[in-house]
């Protein structure tokens, strides 16, 4: 038990040391490998982020959902102009992307389609913890969920750190004062209120100040990366970025969706940013629950639909070209005449990285991680 009082938690609000509960001696080392999982909730619009410029019936079938000036992939693809930090990646060797991929079920439910990607599982409600905090067990490293409550995909048997970004609202520290006394001596609540006010302290180093933000959304993955960074950092990072369920006013090169990708564009380079020398040691992987329909609706939109793309992006990811398929866009091509169809399994590339990037053995993936998965071979080649 952690036995608390003012001079502890004024050690850990000058960013001295921050307590993280359940380290093994395994994750001592400051040159491990790092694993950042980006949620983008909502179900993300794949074909306005990995544009399909080069397939015959992309214009006629988007319409006004047509994204101009995408930036070049490749000879038949272009990535969203909003991401112009991610592209430089990409010219550099460090990002790569899969453009049509999707979970094991074909659901348009986000809630069950968020359950299956954070679960792990290959149907609706099969594992009741997350894939992350399975891969954690295992490794016996550091996982940190950043947003305003931990998600599934961390929740589990394995203790897990947080931080839910927007600065401290009691700058002069009497109401954290106020809560040491009051659990001082409460075995539960005493050392989880310490872990916190840590953990906050040490995002509020990294932050040196800035308040996050819509105009400085950098600032965001910069404290991510300052919890990540040192021999005490966090490992394993899940991240949640609302806002993809774009039913009405989507726009193209501009407009809801724009937004949604430049945020998602700042935070992945203030990760690069903060990390620094770590960023080589690091995968970033940016999923969503499922796509979106391919023709646009009538309120300028897209509803609920199959596959979407997935990001990878890192200084430890391997230069290459797209992952998986194309399916292409052809009408009899397209899934149930609407959608997207996927070409990868989403756990394909999870497994990959957890087996190159984090070094778990792959019985380890198959039995615990991801049980009944054995139709989703591990992509190779990743980092």
């Amino acid at each position: 038990m952690i036995t608390l009082n003012r001079r502890d938690w004024l050690a850990g609000a000058m960013g001295v040391s921050v307590a993280f509960a359940g380290r093994s001696a395994l994750a001592q080392d400051a040159d491990r490998n790092k694993l950042v999982v980006i949620i983008a909730r909502g179900a993300m619009d794949g074909l306005s982020v990995t544009v399909p410029s080069g397939d015959p019936n992309y214009e006629a079938l988007r319409g006004g959902l047509v994204v101009r000036g995408a930036l070049p992939l490749d000879g038949d693809f272009g990535l969203h102009p909003a991401m112009p930090r991610l592209h430089a990646l990409h010219e550099a060797g460090e990002a790569r992307f899969a453009p049509a991929v999707a979970i094991p079920a074909r659901l348009r439910s986000h809630f069950d389609a968020q359950d299956i990607l954070e679960n792990g599982g290959a149907a609706l409600r099969q594992e009741r913890d997350g894939w992350l905090n399975r891969a954690l067990a295992i490794t016996g490293t550091r996982g940190l969920a950043v947003g305003a409550q931990t998600p599934l995909i961390l929740r589990g048997d394995v203790q897990t750190a947080s931080w839910a970004p927007g600065g401290a609202p009691d700058d002069d520290g009497r109401l954290a004062a106020l809560l040491m006394d009051l659990y001082a001596d409460d075995p539960l609540l005493g050392p989880a209120l310490t872990t916190g006010l840590q953990t906050e302290a040490m995002a509020q180093t990294a932050l040196d100040g800035q308040r996050l933000g819509p105009r400085n959304v950098a600032t965001l993955g910069r404290g991510v990366a300052g919890l990540m960074a040192g021999p005490e950092g966090a490992d394993i990072v899940a991240l949640t970025l609302d806002g993809y369920d774009t039913h009405a006013r989507q726009g193209a090169d501009e407009g809801q969706l724009a937004n949604r990708l430049s945020i998602q564009d700042q935070v992945i380079d203030g990760l690069r940013l903060g990390l620094g020398e770590q960023w080589g040691r690091t995968a970033v992987v940016v999923a969503t629950e499922f796509g979106r329909t391919v023709r646009a609706n009538g309120t300028a939109g897209t509803d609920h639909g199959t596959a979407s793309c997935l990001i990878l992006a890192g200084g430890a990811v391997r230069p290459g070209g797209l992952l998986g398929d194309w399916p292409t866009l052809a009408d009899n091509r397209l899934y149930e005449g609407r959608d997207l169809t996927p070409t990868l399994d989403v756990r394909s590339v999870f497994k990959g990285l957890l087996r190159d990037h984090l070094g778990l053995d792959q019985t380890d993936i198959e039995r615990t991680v991801f049980p009944n998965s054995g139709e989703a071979a591990a992509v190779s080649g990743l980092v």
